[in-house]
């Protein structure tokens, strides 16, 4: 299976712009201690997206995306906080 993932190129001046697949659905949770990340096809692409902009050369270190419950994330979920080191 061939997935093409369009990565908008960051600039210091707009940030990142995410991409989102239409319909996607991700969920945050502890699981018995441990993060879990539940999330349908869409949604999965969607992060897949979101690592490779973050993983861009230009984008500085520890710029970070966040996301909750109230801004990309089902209702309920824990804050999901991806970091670039």
């Amino acid at each position: 299976m061939n997935i093409k993932i369009e990565v908008p190129s960051f600039s210091i001046d707009r940030g990142i712009e995410y991409k989102w697949e239409n319909g996607f659905e991700i969920e945050v949770k502890d699981v018995n201690g441990a993060i879990t990340i539940i999330a349908n096809k869409e949604g999965l692409i969607s992060l897949a997206n979101h690592f490779m902009n973050l993983a861009q050369q230009e984008v500085p270190k520890g710029y970070h995306l966040h996301f909750n419950e109230f801004n990309s994330l089902e209702e309920g979920s824990l804050e999901l906080i991806i970091q670039k080191k």
